[in-house]
Protein backbone atom coordinates (compact mmCIF):
# COMPACT_ATOMS: atom_id res chain seq x y z
CA UNK A 1 0.00 0.00 0.00
CA UNK A 2 2.92 2.60 1.12
CA UNK A 3 4.71 1.89 -2.44
CA UNK A 4 1.32 1.90 -4.23
CA UNK A 5 0.45 5.37 -2.32
CA UNK A 6 4.44 6.66 -3.53
CA UNK A 7 3.71 5.88 -7.07
CA UNK A 8 0.15 7.06 -7.32
CA UNK A 9 1.32 10.69 -5.74
CA UNK A 10 4.69 10.82 -8.44
CA UNK A 11 2.03 10.13 -11.34
CA UNK A 12 -0.11 12.77 -9.96
CA UNK A 13 2.89 14.79 -10.14
CA UNK A 14 3.78 13.78 -13.86
CA UNK A 15 0.41 15.20 -14.57
CA UNK A 16 0.64 18.20 -12.49
CA UNK A 17 4.27 19.28 -14.20
CA UNK A 18 2.58 19.02 -17.78
CA UNK A 19 0.29 21.06 -16.69
CA UNK A 20 2.62 23.79 -15.17
CA UNK A 21 4.91 23.73 -18.20
CA UNK A 22 1.64 23.94 -20.75
CA UNK A 23 0.20 26.98 -18.93
CA UNK A 24 4.02 28.69 -18.18
CA UNK A 25 4.67 28.28 -22.33
CA UNK A 26 1.50 29.51 -24.01
CA UNK A 27 0.83 32.04 -25.93
CA UNK A 28 -2.86 32.63 -25.48
CA UNK A 29 -4.31 34.39 -21.92
CA UNK A 30 -6.84 31.99 -22.11
CA UNK A 31 -4.44 28.92 -21.62
CA UNK A 32 -1.47 31.39 -19.53
CA UNK A 33 -3.99 33.20 -17.63
CA UNK A 34 -7.34 31.74 -17.17
CA UNK A 35 -5.71 28.05 -17.39
CA UNK A 36 -7.99 26.58 -19.27
CA UNK A 37 -6.53 23.44 -20.24
CA UNK A 38 -5.89 19.78 -18.56
CA UNK A 39 -3.57 16.81 -18.16
CA UNK A 40 -4.01 13.57 -17.54
CA UNK A 41 -1.55 9.93 -17.43
CA UNK A 42 -3.50 6.77 -19.38
CA UNK A 43 -2.09 3.11 -20.12
CA UNK A 44 -2.06 1.66 -23.16
CA UNK A 45 -4.89 0.11 -23.34
CA UNK A 46 -6.75 3.51 -22.61
CA UNK A 47 -7.62 3.41 -19.06
CA UNK A 48 -7.43 6.59 -16.67
CA UNK A 49 -4.27 6.13 -14.36
CA UNK A 50 -4.01 9.90 -12.94
CA UNK A 51 -4.76 13.51 -13.40
CA UNK A 52 -3.93 17.05 -12.52
CA UNK A 53 -6.86 18.97 -10.61
CA UNK A 54 -7.72 21.44 -13.62
CA UNK A 55 -10.63 21.13 -15.65
CA UNK A 56 -13.12 18.22 -14.63
CA UNK A 57 -14.81 18.33 -18.35
CA UNK A 58 -11.60 18.38 -20.10
CA UNK A 59 -10.80 14.84 -18.84
CA UNK A 60 -13.65 13.53 -20.62
CA UNK A 61 -12.56 14.64 -23.75
CA UNK A 62 -8.53 13.08 -22.66
CA UNK A 63 -10.38 9.44 -21.73
CA UNK A 64 -12.53 9.00 -24.73
CA UNK A 65 -9.64 10.67 -27.56
CA UNK A 66 -7.51 8.10 -26.02
CA UNK A 67 -9.84 5.33 -26.53
CA UNK A 68 -10.32 7.11 -30.37
CA UNK A 69 -6.45 7.07 -31.03
CA UNK A 70 -6.54 3.13 -30.17
CA UNK A 71 -9.78 2.69 -32.21
CA UNK A 72 -7.62 4.63 -35.40
CA UNK A 73 -4.28 3.47 -34.41
CA UNK A 74 -2.58 -0.32 -33.55
CA UNK A 75 0.02 0.07 -31.05
CA UNK A 76 2.27 -1.19 -33.65
CA UNK A 77 1.39 1.81 -35.93
CA UNK A 78 2.60 4.26 -33.16
CA UNK A 79 6.41 5.44 -32.69
CA UNK A 80 8.73 7.00 -30.21
CA UNK A 81 8.03 10.75 -30.53
CA UNK A 82 4.88 10.70 -32.26
CA UNK A 83 1.87 12.88 -30.69
CA UNK A 84 -1.51 12.67 -31.76
CA UNK A 85 -3.80 15.88 -31.67
CA UNK A 86 -7.58 15.26 -31.99
CA UNK A 87 -10.80 17.49 -30.81
CA UNK A 88 -13.84 16.46 -32.61
CA UNK A 89 -16.77 15.21 -30.34
CA UNK A 90 -17.72 12.57 -32.96
CA UNK A 91 -14.72 11.43 -34.40
CA UNK A 92 -12.18 11.94 -31.65
CA UNK A 93 -14.55 11.90 -28.26
CA UNK A 94 -14.26 15.45 -27.42
CA UNK A 95 -16.55 17.75 -25.74
CA UNK A 96 -16.52 20.66 -28.12
CA UNK A 97 -14.38 21.84 -30.61
CA UNK A 98 -12.46 24.51 -28.70
CA UNK A 99 -10.37 22.29 -26.59
CA UNK A 100 -7.93 20.37 -28.91
CA UNK A 101 -6.04 17.36 -27.31
CA UNK A 102 -2.71 16.59 -28.10
CA UNK A 103 -1.68 13.12 -26.85
CA UNK A 104 1.65 11.45 -26.99
CA UNK A 105 2.77 7.86 -26.42
CA UNK A 106 5.16 6.60 -23.94
CA UNK A 107 7.43 3.91 -24.73
CA UNK A 108 9.55 1.88 -22.13
CA UNK A 109 11.91 -0.56 -22.96
CA UNK A 110 10.93 -0.58 -26.55
CA UNK A 111 6.79 -1.25 -25.97
CA UNK A 112 4.40 1.42 -25.66
CA UNK A 113 3.17 1.30 -22.53
CA UNK A 114 1.32 4.25 -21.16
CA UNK A 115 0.38 7.99 -22.94
CA UNK A 116 0.45 11.29 -21.44
CA UNK A 117 -2.21 13.94 -22.61
CA UNK A 118 -3.41 17.72 -22.36
CA UNK A 119 -6.12 19.84 -23.24
CA UNK A 120 -6.41 22.94 -23.90
CA UNK A 121 -9.09 25.74 -24.92
CA UNK A 122 -8.11 27.63 -27.93
CA UNK A 123 -9.71 30.89 -28.33
CA UNK A 124 -11.09 30.36 -31.54
CA UNK A 125 -11.17 27.45 -34.25
CA UNK A 126 -13.54 28.77 -36.56
CA UNK A 127 -16.66 28.96 -37.89
CA UNK A 128 -19.01 32.04 -38.24
CA UNK A 129 -18.53 33.08 -35.09
CA UNK A 130 -15.48 34.31 -32.97
CA UNK A 131 -14.41 32.33 -30.22
CA UNK A 132 -16.32 29.24 -31.86
CA UNK A 133 -18.52 28.63 -28.87
CA UNK A 134 -22.04 29.98 -30.20
CA UNK A 135 -24.87 28.56 -28.30
CA UNK A 136 -27.29 28.88 -31.25
CA UNK A 137 -25.07 26.78 -33.53
CA UNK A 138 -27.76 24.62 -35.41
CA UNK A 139 -25.06 21.62 -36.01
CA UNK A 140 -21.77 20.62 -35.71
CA UNK A 141 -20.83 22.55 -39.06
CA UNK A 142 -20.61 25.67 -37.74
CA UNK A 143 -18.50 25.08 -35.19
CA UNK A 144 -15.12 25.07 -36.67
CA UNK A 145 -12.35 23.00 -37.77
CA UNK A 146 -13.23 19.71 -37.15
CA UNK A 147 -9.78 17.21 -35.96
CA UNK A 148 -10.08 13.39 -36.13
CA UNK A 149 -6.94 11.43 -34.52
CA UNK A 150 -4.09 12.63 -36.37
CA UNK A 151 -0.49 12.59 -36.10
CA UNK A 152 0.93 15.78 -35.12
CA UNK A 153 4.49 14.81 -34.73
CA UNK A 154 6.77 12.07 -35.73
CA UNK A 155 9.39 10.85 -34.37
CA UNK A 156 9.90 13.67 -32.09
CA UNK A 157 9.54 16.34 -35.49
CA UNK A 158 6.55 18.57 -35.35
CA UNK A 159 4.58 18.11 -38.67
CA UNK A 160 4.44 22.47 -39.59
CA UNK A 161 1.76 20.94 -42.53
CA UNK A 162 -0.84 19.84 -40.47
CA UNK A 163 -0.14 23.01 -37.38
CA UNK A 164 -0.80 25.11 -40.16
CA UNK A 165 -3.76 23.17 -41.73
CA UNK A 166 -5.09 23.65 -38.32
CA UNK A 167 -3.70 27.26 -37.25
CA UNK A 168 -5.18 28.76 -40.64
CA UNK A 169 -8.60 27.79 -40.25
CA UNK A 170 -8.71 29.88 -37.31
CA UNK A 171 -9.19 33.56 -36.93
CA UNK A 172 -5.85 34.02 -35.32
CA UNK A 173 -3.55 31.43 -36.73
CA UNK A 174 -0.24 32.53 -35.15
CA UNK A 175 -1.32 31.79 -31.55
CA UNK A 176 -3.08 29.20 -32.15
CA UNK A 177 0.35 27.71 -34.29
CA UNK A 178 2.36 28.57 -31.61
CA UNK A 179 -0.22 27.27 -28.48
CA UNK A 180 0.11 23.77 -30.71
CA UNK A 181 3.74 23.44 -30.78
CA UNK A 182 3.99 24.29 -26.19
CA UNK A 183 1.10 21.30 -25.78
CA UNK A 184 3.48 19.22 -27.85
CA UNK A 185 6.88 20.33 -26.19
CA UNK A 186 4.46 19.86 -22.87
CA UNK A 187 3.71 16.22 -23.49
CA UNK A 188 7.46 15.83 -24.26
CA UNK A 189 8.86 16.66 -20.72
CA UNK A 190 6.10 14.53 -19.63
CA UNK A 191 6.77 11.76 -21.49
CA UNK A 192 10.70 11.99 -20.04
CA UNK A 193 9.41 12.32 -16.53
CA UNK A 194 7.44 9.50 -17.16
CA UNK A 195 9.97 6.86 -17.99
CA UNK A 196 12.62 8.63 -15.07
CA UNK A 197 9.64 7.34 -12.80
CA UNK A 198 9.50 3.89 -13.83
CA UNK A 199 13.16 3.94 -14.25
CA UNK A 200 13.11 4.47 -10.32
CA UNK A 201 10.74 2.28 -9.59
CA UNK A 202 10.68 -0.22 -12.05
CA UNK A 203 8.21 -1.49 -15.20
CA UNK A 204 6.53 -4.20 -13.53
CA UNK A 205 5.99 -1.66 -10.50
CA UNK A 206 4.52 0.65 -11.80
CA UNK A 207 2.18 -1.65 -13.52
CA UNK A 208 1.12 -3.12 -10.71
CA UNK A 209 0.48 0.12 -8.67
CA UNK A 210 -1.49 1.08 -11.51
CA UNK A 211 -3.65 -1.77 -11.51
CA UNK A 212 -4.26 -1.31 -7.47
CA UNK A 213 -4.64 2.29 -7.86
CA UNK A 214 -7.48 1.52 -10.42
CA UNK A 215 -9.23 -1.12 -8.31
CA UNK A 216 -8.79 0.78 -5.05
CA UNK A 217 -10.76 3.94 -6.42
CA UNK A 218 -13.56 1.74 -7.73
CA UNK A 219 -13.66 -0.13 -3.83
CA UNK A 220 -13.62 3.55 -2.61
CA UNK A 221 -16.84 4.35 -4.63
CA UNK A 222 -18.35 1.08 -3.93
CA UNK A 223 -17.95 1.29 -0.25
CA UNK A 224 -19.19 4.60 -0.02
CA UNK A 225 -22.42 4.01 -2.00
CA UNK A 226 -22.89 0.71 0.57
CA UNK A 227 -23.18 3.57 3.70
CA UNK A 228 -26.19 5.14 2.22
CA UNK A 229 -29.53 3.95 2.39
CA UNK A 230 -31.11 2.31 -0.12
CA UNK A 231 -33.30 4.00 -1.95
CA UNK A 232 -34.23 5.95 -5.36
CA UNK A 233 -34.07 9.89 -5.43
CA UNK A 234 -34.98 12.22 -8.24
CA UNK A 235 -34.19 15.94 -9.19
CA UNK A 236 -34.92 18.03 -12.00
CA UNK A 237 -33.30 21.50 -13.11
CA UNK A 238 -33.64 23.51 -16.60
CA UNK A 239 -32.16 25.50 -18.86
CA UNK A 240 -33.21 28.43 -20.28
CA UNK A 241 -33.94 27.03 -23.58
CA UNK A 242 -32.13 24.94 -26.18
CA UNK A 243 -29.99 27.84 -28.04
CA UNK A 244 -32.99 28.30 -30.42
CA UNK A 245 -35.59 29.89 -28.63
CA UNK A 246 -37.43 27.12 -26.94
CA UNK A 247 -39.15 26.51 -24.26
CA UNK A 248 -36.96 25.31 -20.86
CA UNK A 249 -35.52 22.40 -21.50
CA UNK A 250 -35.24 19.66 -18.34
CA UNK A 251 -32.39 17.70 -17.52
CA UNK A 252 -33.95 15.08 -15.32
CA UNK A 253 -31.27 12.53 -12.62
CA UNK A 254 -32.76 9.78 -10.79
CA UNK A 255 -30.24 8.43 -9.00
CA UNK A 256 -30.95 4.52 -7.69
CA UNK A 257 -28.96 3.12 -4.64
CA UNK A 258 -28.51 -0.80 -4.19
CA UNK A 259 -26.00 -2.06 -1.39
CA UNK A 260 -23.01 -1.18 -2.99
CA UNK A 261 -24.22 -0.44 -6.46
CA UNK A 262 -24.69 3.46 -7.48
CA UNK A 263 -26.93 4.59 -10.69
CA UNK A 264 -27.71 7.32 -12.66
CA UNK A 265 -30.24 7.22 -14.81
CA UNK A 266 -30.94 10.78 -16.93
CA UNK A 267 -34.48 9.74 -18.27
CA UNK A 268 -36.71 12.27 -18.59
CA UNK A 269 -34.10 14.91 -19.89
CA UNK A 270 -35.30 17.10 -23.11
CA UNK A 271 -34.17 16.09 -27.10
CA UNK A 272 -31.74 16.40 -28.43
CA UNK A 273 -31.66 20.47 -28.72
CA UNK A 274 -31.63 22.71 -32.10
CA UNK A 275 -28.93 24.71 -30.87
CA UNK A 276 -25.74 24.07 -29.29
CA UNK A 277 -26.34 22.51 -25.17
CA UNK A 278 -26.55 19.20 -26.46
CA UNK A 279 -23.98 16.70 -24.46
CA UNK A 280 -21.66 13.94 -26.00
CA UNK A 281 -20.60 10.68 -24.07
CA UNK A 282 -18.09 12.11 -23.11
CA UNK A 283 -19.15 15.41 -21.56
CA UNK A 284 -21.94 13.11 -19.87
CA UNK A 285 -19.35 10.88 -18.52
CA UNK A 286 -16.80 13.33 -17.18
CA UNK A 287 -20.13 15.45 -15.40
CA UNK A 288 -20.73 11.80 -13.57
CA UNK A 289 -17.19 11.19 -12.62
CA UNK A 290 -16.84 14.55 -11.13
CA UNK A 291 -19.80 14.85 -9.21
CA UNK A 292 -19.27 11.26 -8.08
CA UNK A 293 -16.15 12.52 -6.40
CA UNK A 294 -17.52 15.40 -5.46
CA UNK A 295 -20.13 14.08 -2.78
CA UNK A 296 -18.65 11.19 -2.37
CA UNK A 297 -15.10 11.17 -1.50
CA UNK A 298 -13.11 14.14 -2.87
CA UNK A 299 -9.86 11.90 -1.88
CA UNK A 300 -11.27 9.11 -4.39
CA UNK A 301 -8.52 8.67 -6.92
CA UNK A 302 -9.34 10.20 -9.96
CA UNK A 303 -9.01 7.40 -12.70
CA UNK A 304 -10.96 4.55 -14.61
CA UNK A 305 -11.85 2.52 -11.49
CA UNK A 306 -13.86 5.79 -10.13
CA UNK A 307 -15.89 5.85 -13.60
CA UNK A 308 -16.57 2.53 -14.13
CA UNK A 309 -17.86 1.81 -10.33
CA UNK A 310 -20.64 3.45 -11.59
CA UNK A 311 -23.57 2.95 -13.69
CA UNK A 312 -24.86 5.16 -16.11
CA UNK A 313 -28.61 4.86 -17.91
CA UNK A 314 -28.91 7.40 -20.88
CA UNK A 315 -31.64 8.44 -23.37
CA UNK A 316 -30.71 7.94 -26.72
CA UNK A 317 -31.16 10.76 -29.28
CA UNK A 318 -31.88 13.62 -26.28
CA UNK A 319 -29.56 16.82 -25.36
CA UNK A 320 -27.32 14.55 -22.61
CA UNK A 321 -26.77 12.05 -25.10
CA UNK A 322 -26.36 13.73 -28.44
CA UNK A 323 -25.40 11.98 -31.86
CA UNK A 324 -23.89 13.92 -34.84
CA UNK A 325 -24.35 16.26 -36.47
CA UNK A 326 -25.74 18.11 -33.01
CA UNK A 327 -24.07 21.12 -31.90
CA UNK A 328 -22.35 21.25 -28.55
CA UNK A 329 -20.29 24.44 -28.42
CA UNK A 330 -22.21 25.36 -25.69
CA UNK A 331 -21.85 22.18 -23.81
CA UNK A 332 -20.66 23.63 -20.31
CA UNK A 333 -23.51 24.90 -19.74
CA UNK A 334 -25.71 22.14 -19.76
CA UNK A 335 -22.49 20.08 -18.19
CA UNK A 336 -22.85 22.39 -15.08
CA UNK A 337 -26.83 22.32 -14.89
CA UNK A 338 -26.52 18.79 -14.95
CA UNK A 339 -23.98 18.58 -12.34
CA UNK A 340 -26.88 20.47 -10.11
CA UNK A 341 -29.30 17.87 -10.76
CA UNK A 342 -26.90 15.15 -9.82
CA UNK A 343 -25.93 16.96 -6.81
CA UNK A 344 -29.64 17.37 -5.42
CA UNK A 345 -30.77 14.01 -6.08
CA UNK A 346 -27.94 12.16 -4.61
CA UNK A 347 -27.63 14.81 -1.88
CA UNK A 348 -31.10 13.67 -0.97
CA UNK A 349 -29.63 10.27 -0.02
CA UNK A 350 -26.61 11.75 1.74
CA UNK A 351 -26.68 13.46 5.63
CA UNK A 352 -27.12 16.56 6.17
CA UNK A 353 -23.98 17.61 7.28
CA UNK A 354 -22.40 16.73 3.77
CA UNK A 355 -25.03 18.13 1.27
CA UNK A 356 -24.63 21.20 -0.73
CA UNK A 357 -27.43 23.92 -2.09
CA UNK A 358 -27.29 24.73 -5.83
CA UNK A 359 -24.40 26.76 -7.07
CA UNK A 360 -23.99 28.92 -10.25
CA UNK A 361 -23.97 26.35 -12.50
CA UNK A 362 -25.03 28.61 -15.72
CA UNK A 363 -21.24 29.52 -16.88
CA UNK A 364 -21.81 32.09 -18.49
CA UNK A 365 -19.15 33.04 -21.41
CA UNK A 366 -19.28 36.19 -23.63
CA UNK A 367 -16.94 36.32 -26.40
CA UNK A 368 -15.32 40.09 -27.69
CA UNK A 369 -13.74 40.12 -31.30
CA UNK A 370 -12.52 42.73 -33.23
CA UNK A 371 -9.36 44.14 -34.61
CA UNK A 372 -6.84 45.63 -32.59
CA UNK A 373 -5.19 48.63 -33.89
CA UNK A 374 -2.12 48.72 -31.40
CA UNK A 375 -0.90 44.90 -32.72
CA UNK A 376 -2.57 45.29 -36.26
CA UNK A 377 -3.59 42.06 -36.10
CA UNK A 378 -7.34 40.68 -35.09
CA UNK A 379 -8.45 39.12 -31.92
CA UNK A 380 -10.44 37.22 -29.96
CA UNK A 381 -10.73 37.15 -25.97
CA UNK A 382 -13.03 34.62 -24.60
CA UNK A 383 -14.32 34.53 -20.77
CA UNK A 384 -16.91 32.22 -18.78
CA UNK A 385 -17.74 33.86 -15.63
CA UNK A 386 -18.14 32.43 -12.27
CA UNK A 387 -20.88 33.04 -9.70
CA UNK A 388 -21.79 32.27 -5.78
CA UNK A 389 -21.49 28.77 -4.45
CA UNK A 390 -24.51 27.36 -2.74
CA UNK A 391 -24.18 27.31 0.91
CA UNK A 392 -23.45 24.13 3.48
CA UNK A 393 -25.01 23.07 6.73
CA UNK A 394 -22.32 24.78 8.42
CA UNK A 395 -20.53 27.45 5.97
CA UNK A 396 -21.86 30.02 3.69
CA UNK A 397 -21.64 29.33 -0.24
CA UNK A 398 -18.05 31.13 -1.52
CA UNK A 399 -18.20 34.24 -3.33
CA UNK A 400 -17.26 34.80 -6.93
CA UNK A 401 -16.21 31.18 -8.11
CA UNK A 402 -16.26 28.55 -10.82
CA UNK A 403 -17.95 25.77 -9.99
CA UNK A 404 -18.42 21.99 -11.21
CA UNK A 405 -17.44 20.60 -14.14
CA UNK A 406 -15.70 24.53 -15.24
CA UNK A 407 -12.85 25.08 -12.95
CA UNK A 408 -10.84 28.02 -14.78
CA UNK A 409 -9.83 32.00 -13.62
CA UNK A 410 -10.83 34.92 -14.39
CA UNK A 411 -8.93 36.77 -16.54
CA UNK A 412 -7.33 39.98 -14.72
CA UNK A 413 -8.51 43.10 -15.24
CA UNK A 414 -4.33 44.20 -16.10
CA UNK A 415 -4.41 41.46 -18.38
CA UNK A 416 -7.08 42.29 -20.19
CA UNK A 417 -6.48 45.97 -20.63
CA UNK A 418 -3.20 45.07 -22.01
CA UNK A 419 -3.90 42.50 -24.85
CA UNK A 420 -7.23 43.78 -26.18
CA UNK A 421 -8.79 47.02 -27.14
CA UNK A 422 -11.17 46.38 -24.08
CA UNK A 423 -11.27 48.75 -20.68
CA UNK A 424 -13.14 46.95 -17.85
CA UNK A 425 -15.47 49.40 -16.12
CA UNK A 426 -16.31 47.27 -13.22
CA UNK A 427 -15.55 44.32 -11.64
CA UNK A 428 -17.16 43.56 -8.53
CA UNK A 429 -19.54 41.20 -6.26
CA UNK A 430 -23.66 41.71 -7.23
CA UNK A 431 -25.31 42.32 -4.07
CA UNK A 432 -27.95 40.59 -3.00
CA UNK A 433 -27.34 37.98 -5.11
CA UNK A 434 -27.38 34.75 -3.04
CA UNK A 435 -29.90 32.86 -1.40
CA UNK A 436 -30.76 33.60 2.45
CA UNK A 437 -30.89 30.92 5.19
CA UNK A 438 -29.34 29.97 8.08
CA UNK A 439 -26.33 29.71 5.96
CA UNK A 440 -26.10 32.02 2.29
CA UNK A 441 -25.16 31.21 -0.82
CA UNK A 442 -22.11 32.87 -2.26
CA UNK A 443 -22.76 36.22 -4.48
CA UNK A 444 -22.45 36.63 -8.05
CA UNK A 445 -20.08 38.77 -10.33
CA UNK A 446 -20.18 41.81 -11.89
CA UNK A 447 -18.41 42.49 -14.51
CA UNK A 448 -18.60 45.31 -17.32
CA UNK A 449 -16.54 46.04 -20.63
CA UNK A 450 -16.13 48.61 -22.88
CA UNK A 451 -15.38 48.04 -26.34
CA UNK A 452 -12.62 50.94 -27.56
CA UNK A 453 -12.93 50.30 -31.53
CA UNK A 454 -16.28 50.04 -33.69
CA UNK A 455 -17.05 46.93 -34.93
CA UNK A 456 -16.61 44.81 -31.89
CA UNK A 457 -18.56 41.25 -32.50
CA UNK A 458 -20.09 40.24 -29.30
CA UNK A 459 -21.13 36.35 -28.81
CA UNK A 460 -23.27 35.35 -25.63
CA UNK A 461 -23.67 32.26 -24.53
CA UNK A 462 -25.01 32.14 -20.88
CA UNK A 463 -27.69 30.43 -18.99
CA UNK A 464 -29.73 30.75 -15.16
CA UNK A 465 -31.77 33.88 -16.97
CA UNK A 466 -34.96 32.64 -15.81
CA UNK A 467 -33.80 30.14 -13.11
CA UNK A 468 -31.93 30.95 -10.16
CA UNK A 469 -30.24 28.51 -8.27
CA UNK A 470 -32.40 26.73 -5.43
CA UNK A 471 -31.77 26.46 -1.83
CA UNK A 472 -32.34 23.54 0.35
CA UNK A 473 -34.02 22.60 3.71
CA UNK A 474 -35.96 25.57 3.81
CA UNK A 475 -32.99 27.45 2.42
CA UNK A 476 -34.27 30.66 -0.53
CA UNK A 477 -33.35 30.48 -4.51
CA UNK A 478 -30.22 32.62 -5.48
CA UNK A 479 -30.69 35.58 -7.92
CA UNK A 480 -30.34 34.71 -11.63
CA UNK A 481 -28.03 36.10 -14.64
CA UNK A 482 -28.97 39.41 -16.14
CA UNK A 483 -26.81 40.50 -19.21
CA UNK A 484 -27.31 44.14 -20.42
CA UNK A 485 -25.79 46.44 -23.41
CA UNK A 486 -25.39 49.72 -22.91
CA UNK A 487 -25.05 51.94 -26.26
CA UNK A 488 -25.27 56.09 -26.30
CA UNK A 489 -28.72 56.14 -25.87
CA UNK A 490 -30.01 53.14 -24.17
CA UNK A 491 -29.42 50.12 -21.52
CA UNK A 492 -31.10 46.89 -23.39
CA UNK A 493 -31.28 43.17 -21.92
CA UNK A 494 -29.65 40.36 -23.76
CA UNK A 495 -31.27 36.51 -24.35
CA UNK A 496 -28.66 34.49 -22.60
CA UNK A 497 -27.71 33.50 -26.59
CA UNK A 498 -27.01 35.79 -28.83
CA UNK A 499 -24.84 37.83 -30.98
CA UNK A 500 -24.60 41.44 -32.04
CA UNK A 501 -21.78 44.37 -32.63
CA UNK A 502 -20.49 46.71 -30.40
CA UNK A 503 -19.54 50.65 -31.44
CA UNK A 504 -16.57 52.31 -29.40
CA UNK A 505 -17.39 53.65 -26.16
CA UNK A 506 -20.55 50.92 -25.43
CA UNK A 507 -20.37 48.35 -22.63
CA UNK A 508 -21.53 45.20 -21.89
CA UNK A 509 -22.14 44.22 -18.66
CA UNK A 510 -22.80 40.87 -16.94
CA UNK A 511 -24.51 39.92 -13.69
CA UNK A 512 -24.26 36.34 -12.85
CA UNK A 513 -26.65 34.30 -10.61
CA UNK A 514 -25.35 33.87 -6.54
CA UNK A 515 -25.46 30.32 -5.15
CA UNK A 516 -28.79 28.92 -3.32
CA UNK A 517 -28.92 29.38 1.06
CA UNK A 518 -29.09 26.08 3.24
CA UNK A 519 -31.54 25.90 6.10
CA UNK A 520 -34.50 27.90 7.60
CA UNK A 521 -33.83 31.82 7.36
CA UNK A 522 -34.93 32.28 11.07
CA UNK A 523 -32.17 30.00 11.81
CA UNK A 524 -29.17 32.64 10.61
CA UNK A 525 -27.71 34.00 13.64
CA UNK A 526 -28.26 38.18 14.09
CA UNK A 527 -24.33 38.78 14.01
CA UNK A 528 -23.82 37.47 10.63
CA UNK A 529 -27.16 39.36 9.12
CA UNK A 530 -25.73 42.07 10.55
CA UNK A 531 -22.53 42.00 8.84
CA UNK A 532 -23.73 40.83 5.58
CA UNK A 533 -25.59 44.16 5.66
CA UNK A 534 -22.06 46.21 6.84
CA UNK A 535 -19.98 44.74 4.42
CA UNK A 536 -22.42 45.68 1.69
CA UNK A 537 -23.00 41.57 0.55
CA UNK A 538 -26.66 42.32 1.71
CA UNK A 539 -28.78 45.54 1.35
CA UNK A 540 -31.11 46.45 4.15
CA UNK A 541 -34.22 46.02 2.39
CA UNK A 542 -33.18 42.06 0.75
CA UNK A 543 -32.11 41.37 4.60
CA UNK A 544 -36.02 43.02 6.04
CA UNK A 545 -37.79 40.59 2.87
CA UNK A 546 -35.68 37.67 3.54
CA UNK A 547 -35.58 37.71 7.71
CA UNK A 548 -37.92 40.64 8.89
CA UNK A 549 -37.69 44.40 9.32
CA UNK A 550 -38.08 43.77 13.25
CA UNK A 551 -35.34 41.52 12.68
CA UNK A 552 -33.51 42.79 11.14
CA UNK A 553 -33.50 46.23 13.03
CA UNK A 554 -32.67 44.63 15.99
CA UNK A 555 -30.09 42.64 14.75
CA UNK A 556 -28.05 45.87 13.82
CA UNK A 557 -28.92 47.89 16.64
CA UNK A 558 -27.35 44.80 19.21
Amino acid sequence: MIAMSIIHERLKAVAEDIGHLLVRGAFSSNIKERRDCSTAIFDATGRLVAQADHMPIHIGSLLWGVRALLDRYTLDDMSEGDAFVMNDPYLAGGTHLPDISVITPVFVDGALSYFVGNIAHHADVGGPEPGSVSGASPNIFWEGIRIPPIRIARAGVPDEDVIGMIGHNTREPMERILDLRNQIGANQRGVALLQALIADHGASDVQDAVERIIAHAGALVRAAVAALPDGEWHATRYLDDDGAGSDPVPLACCVRIAGSQLTLDFAGSGPTAKGAINLSPSSLEATVGYAVKALLGPTIPSNSGLIDAVRINVPAESVVNASPPAAVAARAVTSNRLAGAIFDALGQALPEADRMSASNDSTSLIVLAGHDPARGTSYVYPESTGGGAGAFAEMDGADAVHVHTVNSANLPVEVLETEYPILCTEYALVPDSGGAGRRRGGLGIARELQALVDGTALTVRSDGHLFGAPGVLGGLVGSTTRITHTTATDTMELPSKCSRTLAAGERLRIETLGGGGFGPVSEREASEIAADIIDGKVSRAAAERDYGAERVAACLSS
